[in-house]
């Protein structure tokens, strides 16, 4: 048994090692949070946001081709792992020749999965508005194309808000799965101090810290939108 001195030296040594480990990885943690991370999110939320205003049109078009297509995509998306859709994009379109870099790959990957998801948010916005609305607007001669932005839109994208800045909060967070395909993002990194320190729980739950504070934030940013948007409507 080692005498309790010796003891109490050790506990401190091992404290003053995590603290020196925490604070060493902290910068290169949030430098692939800055580089990756947040650019990756912002990215791949803005193209899989058109890519969902695109498909909600083709389902509500009335269009049987169109819908089709727009039913296809979603269905394969919503029915397959996000984390297999990137393996296939990265690994497995490189297997056959068409090699895609990381970084891409991860856009194509999160922006295609945004989109199926969010095209069923802002179609159920936009079948939420009231047949009135779009009666009146042809009432006074407003075209398909008009009505669909001059008063439709406009209405259905403070219904969809809410659901929609939630699905770009899960996004920051499922960017995490970058790592599997060698995006040096925040999570990649963490993987790489493990790797050199053998410190996993210190790592990861540094990493699951940063993460919590971009969505914490983002969440403020989101009451503040909602506020704003709802701030003529009668509770």
């Amino acid at each position: 048994m080692f005498p309790a001195n010796d003891l109490i030296l050790s506990a401190a040594t091992g404290f003053e090692r995590y603290v020196d480990i925490a604070q060493s990885s902290f910068w290169p943690l949030l430098k692939g949070a800055l580089l990756y991370t947040i650019p990756l999110t912002l990215i791949a939320f803005s193209i899989g946001l058109m890519l969902a205003v695109i498909t909600a049109l083709f389902r509500l078009s009335g269009i049987k081709v169109l819908g089709g297509i727009a039913r296809v995509y979603i269905s394969i998306i919503r029915g397959t792992p996000l984390l297999v859709q990137l393996f296939i994009i990265f690994f497995g379109l490189g297997s056959v020749g068409i090699k895609i870099d990381p970084f891409p790959a991860a856009i194509i990957g999160f922006s295609l999965n945004t989109g199926a998801y969010a095209s069923e948010i802002i179609r159920a916005a936009i079948l939420s508005i009231p047949k009135g609305q779009w009666e009146a607007a042809y009432s006074i001669n407003m075209s398909y194309g008009q009505t669909l932005k001059r008063v439709i839109l406009p209405q259905a994208t403070r219904v969809s808000i809410p659901p929609l800045s939630n699905s770009f909060i899960s996004l920051v967070k499922d960017t995490s799965l970058a790592s599997t395909i060698l995006v040096a993002e925040m999570f990649r990194k963490s993987q790489e101090i493990v790797a050199n320190t053998y410190e996993p729980l210190l790592l990861y739950t540094e990493a699951a810290f940063i993460y919590w504070v971009l969505c914490f934030i983002l969440s403020l940013f989101q009451d503040q939108i909602e506020n704003r948007l709802n701030r003529y409507v009668k509770t």
